[in-house]
């Protein structure tokens, strides 16, 4: 049997996660920059910008897979386990790898770039591997790191995609209610955090009957567990005075969205309510910061002014705040828009941005625990839309 380097498997009906017209857009305005850059072809290989310029998000378990855009062309790049999903779930063609030989993925990029070309690369994605690889099959005329330029399109947000991300914001809170009505003395985490998880993807399920779910997520943490953002969920159970950190990650075809939020089981003594406060005080001021002409490293100045006033600056561990879109806790960055020192991006409408300030207190200490808020806005021709709904502060989170 001779098998082939690569094939088009096509079958089933395409299903989008939005209009054709949104994602020729997209490829529209990519062209334009690479005629700017002078680049013939892109070839993506990271998920955020196959997802964003196709539709389609891989899974790669191992696997190479791509995305080549050309003047005339958008061609998704798949392996052969994935059969035709990857064409019913993209925007143009779609190639089917094969791993009868190895590279053959590489071959399948070239029957599409052809070679001596100026090729676009994701230098913060692409490895010193499959770069080699680049210029051994393609053997460019020269490369250009495209990374830059697509994060700049992605930051801008279009119609369809704040819809999307309103709806995620949505579940979100829908999630923050299920946690909260689910937390009480006793209770584990991983048993409240499952809750928050099933209510949302029925809730996505719901919104979007065509849809892929996946990776839908809750991070609920209590007591010395709440120290970092990103503290995984355990078995540890909950008890009367605890700090909790409620964190809801709904995800809607690529694109996440998040609620953030400071609880206490029952009671909170009075060394912990003066942080919270104080967090809550930095979180609205952070928000009324968040208007067009603004730039993230101003934002973050006037934060930290705030805190270092209350003597509590050394407490902060991470940036205010950062881009929503296509990302995930392990796929996408927007680094050009994260409210931090170091980023002077200027905010203009149609961005999406979080606002999270965050205090950690060490254990042993009074108050200890971590303090975190986040809501997500819209940055809007005058101002921002705040789209996160579950009310914040002590008010409506000593619960259970």
């Amino acid at each position: 049997m001779e098998r082939p380097q690569f094939y088009r498997f096509h079958q089933g009906d395409r299903i989008l996660s939005f209009a054709a017209s949104e994602y020729d857009a997209r490829l529209k305005g990519l062209r334009a920059r690479m005629a700017e850059a002078g680049v013939e072809a892109c070839v993506f290989t990271s998920m955020h910008n196959i997802a964003y310029y196709s539709g389609f998000l891989y899974c790669a378990f191992g696997r190479p897979y791509g995305l080549v855009v050309t003047e005339s062309e958008s061609v998704t790049i798949s392996a052969g386990i994935d059969a035709a999903q990857p064409w019913r779930r993209c925007h143009g063609d779609n190639i089917t790898y094969t791993d009868w030989q190895r590279d053959n993925y590489w071959r399948a990029i070239l029957s599409v770039t052809g070679t001596g070309r100026v090729i676009g690369y994701e230098g913060d994605h692409m490895s010193l591997l499959q770069s080699e690889k680049l210029d051994h099959f393609l053997t460019p005329k020269s490369r250009v790191d495209v990374a830059p330029m697509t994060m700049v399109q992605r930051m801008h947000k279009s119609a369809a995609e704040l819809e999307i991300i309103r709806a995620g914001a949505a579940t979100a809170d829908v999630g923050g209610y299920a946690i909260r009505e689910a937390v009480k003395a006793g209770a584990r985490e991983i048993d409240i955090a499952m809750a928050g998880r099933d209510a949302m993807e029925l809730e996505i399920a719901k919104r979007y009957p065509d849809a892929e779910y996946r990776d839908t997520w809750v991070w609920f943490q209590s007591g010395i567990n709440t120290d970092g953002a990103h503290n995984p969920v355990t078995a540890r159970q909950l008890e009367v005075g605890d700090i909790l950190s409620l964190n809801t990650f709904p995800m809607i075809s690529g694109y996440y969205t998040a609620l953030e939020r400071t609880m206490f089981v029952r009671e909170v003594d009075d060394a912990s309510l003066k942080i919270w406060e104080a967090n809550v005080g930095a979180h609205e001021y952070g928000m009324s910061l968040l208007k067009p002409g603004a730039s993230c490293s101003e934002i973050t100045a006037k934060i930290n002014d705030f805190f270092a006033e209350r003597d509590l600056l050394q407490y902060r561990t991470f940036g205010y705040g950062h881009s929503f879109g296509v990302l995930s806790h392990y796929y996408g960055r927007e680094a050009g828009l994260e409210l931090r020192e170091d980023i002077d991006t200027v905010l203009e409408p149609g961005m999406v941005i979080s606002m999270e300030p965050m205090l950690t207190i060490a254990d042993g200490q009074p108050g200890a625990g971590g303090y975190r808020e986040h809501d997500i806005l819209i940055i809007t021709q005058d101002g921002n839309e705040n789209i996160t709904g579950y009310p914040y502060g002590p008010e409506f989170n000593v619960v259970g």
